[in-house]
C-alpha cells in the first residue's frame, strides 16, 4: 500500500515538472515573446511620403562669368615720354582723376606760339577795319586778315587740346587695371594702350543655356515669357564658396542666335554691385528662380538612393511589403527631387528608416513628420499572482 502511494506521488511530481518545463519557460507576454508572433520581432517602423502630383517651383543653375558693365581703354592722344603715373593699380578712380602725365614741353611751346599768332592776326584785323571804311585798304586785304585770324584761332584750339592731352585723365569712374606702360616709356599715340577702367556697379553676369534647355523652355508658354529681357525672372549669383550675393539680377539681354561653336545662347543679367562682391572675370553660378513645373511628382532628396550607376527608392507596396523602384530624377525643387519616371501617384516612398528595411520585408509605415507610435505596454496578468 505504501509502495503504491509512493508511485502515485512520483507520477504527480513528474507531470507537474513537465507542465512547468513546457509552459513556464517563456516570458509572460505570450508564447512568441513580448512583441511579435510565432517568435518573430515586430516589423520596423519607417516614415513614408505618399507621392501626389503638384505644381512645384523649379530653379536652374548655369556656369556664369562676371563681366564689367562698361570697360574703357585708356590711350594717349599725343606722343612723348611718360613723366608720371598718378594712380595705384587696382584702385578706384573718379572722372577727371589724373592717371598719366606725358612730357608737355613741346606741346606747351606750340600752344604759346599759337596764342601769339592769334594776337598778331587780331591786331591786323583791328587795324584794317577803320581803314576799310576810309577806302584806304583793299577789301581783299581785310578778308585775308580775317581768314588768317580764324585760322589762327583754330590752330590755337588744336594746340590747347594737345597741351591738355599731355595730362591723361579718367573718363569713367571705376576700378583701374594694371598699367601697360610705365614712367619712362614712349608712347606714339592712340595705338598704345595705357590701362583700362572697369565700371563695377552695376555689373553683368553672363551665362549660356544649352540648346536642349532652350527647347524645353520653348515648349511652355510661361517659361517662354520668363526668358525674355525685362521679364520678372529673378536671377541669383552663387559665389564660389556657395553663398549667394545679396542683390538679385534681372535679365536684360538674350543673344539673337546660337553660338555655332558651342550650341549655346548667351544670356546676360544686370546685378547691382555696391558691395563689390562680384568682380569682373570671376566665375559664379547663375541661378534662375521663377519657373514652375505642373503635375510634378517629388520626393525628399534623402529618399533617393544611388548604387552602381542607378537611382532607386524603397516603396511600401501592398501589404506593407518593401519593394525597390528604379527612378529617373529631373530638377531639384528646394530639398526635393522631381521624379520624371519610375513612380506613380499614390506610391508610398520610404524616407526615414531605410537602414532597417530589406526588399521583400514587411514594415510599419507612418507618415513623414508624424510622431512615432508609443511602444505597447506589456499585458497585465489577470488573477492572483502565484
Amino acid at each position: 500500500m505504501d509502495t503504491q502511494r509512493r508511485g502515485s506521488a512520483l507520477v504527480a511530481t513528474l507531470v507537474v515538472s513537465s507542465v512547468v518545463a513546457c509552459g513556464g519557460s517563456g516570458p509572460p507576454g505570450g508564447a512568441g515573446g513580448a512583441g511579435g508572433r510565432g517568435g518573430f520581432p515586430p516589423p520596423p517602423e519607417v516614415a513614408v511620403v505618399t507621392v501626389e502630383p503638384a505644381t512645384v517651383p523649379v530653379s536652374y543653375e548655369f556656369a556664369a562669368a562676371v563681366v564689367p558693365y562698361r570697360r574703357v581703354e585708356v590711350r594717349p592722344r599725343v606722343e612723348g615720354i611718360i613723366q608720371e603715373r598718378s594712380f595705384t593699380e587696382g584702385a578706384v578712380v573718379a572722372v577727371g582723376d589724373l592717371l598719366y602725365r606725358i612730357e608737355p614741353a613741346k606741346y606747351e611751346a606750340a600752344f604759346r606760339a599759337a596764342e601769339s599768332r592769334v594776337q598778331a592776326a587780331k591786331l591786323r584785323v583791328d587795324r584794317y577795319a577803320p581803314l576799310l571804311a576810309q577806302n584806304a585798304v583793299a577789301r581783299q586785304d581785310v578778308d585775308n586778315a580775317k581768314s588768317d585770324y580764324d585760322a589762327a584761332l583754330s590752330a590755337l584750339a588744336q594746340a590747347k587740346r594737345d597741351f591738355d592731352d599731355t595730362s591723361v585723365r579718367a573718363e569713367l569712374a571705376g576700378r583701374v587695371g594694371r598699367t601697360m606702360l610705365d614712367v619712362g616709356a614712349r608712347v606714339s599715340g592712340a595705338a598704345d594702350l595705357l590701362t583700362t577702367i572697369d565700371r563695377l556697379d552695376p555689373v553683368y553676369v553672363s551665362f549660356r543655356p544649352s540648346s536642349q534647355q532652350l527647347l524645353e523652355w520653348s515648349r511652355d508658354a510661361a517659361s517662354r515669357a520668363l526668358i525674355r529681357p525685362g521679364s520678372n525672372l529673378s536671377i541669383e549669383a552663387v559665389l564660389p564658396d556657395g553663398s549667394v550675393a545679396p542683390q538679385k539680377g534681372r535679365l536684360d539681354f538674350v543673344a539673337p542666335s546660337l553660338d555655332f561653336a558651342t550650341g549655346t545662347q548667351e544670356f546676360r543679367a544686370t546685378f547691382p554691385n555696391d558691395s563689390r562682391l562680384l568682380v569682373p572675370g570671376q566665375f559664379v553660378r547663375a541661378r534662375l528662380v521663377g519657373f514652375n513645373e505642373p503635375n510634378a511628382l517629388t520626393v525628399p532628396t534623402r529618399a533617393v538612393q544611388t548604387a552602381m550607376g542607378r537611382q532607386f527608392v524603397y516603396v511600401a507596396a501592398e501589404g506593407d511589403t518593401v519593394r525597390i523602384r528604379d527612378v529617373t530624377t529631373g530638377h531639384w525643387s528646394g530639398d526635393r527631387w522631381i521624379i520624371t519616371s519610375g513612380l506613380s501617384a499614390g506610391d508610398r516612398v520610404i524616407v526615414d528608416g531605410i537602414q532597417k528595411v530589406a526588399p521583400g520585408g514587411v514594415v510599419r509605415p507612418t507618415p513623414l513628420g508624424a510622431a512615432p507610435a508609443a511602444p505597447a505596454a506589456p499585458a497585465k496578468a489577470e488573477g492572483k499572482a502565484p
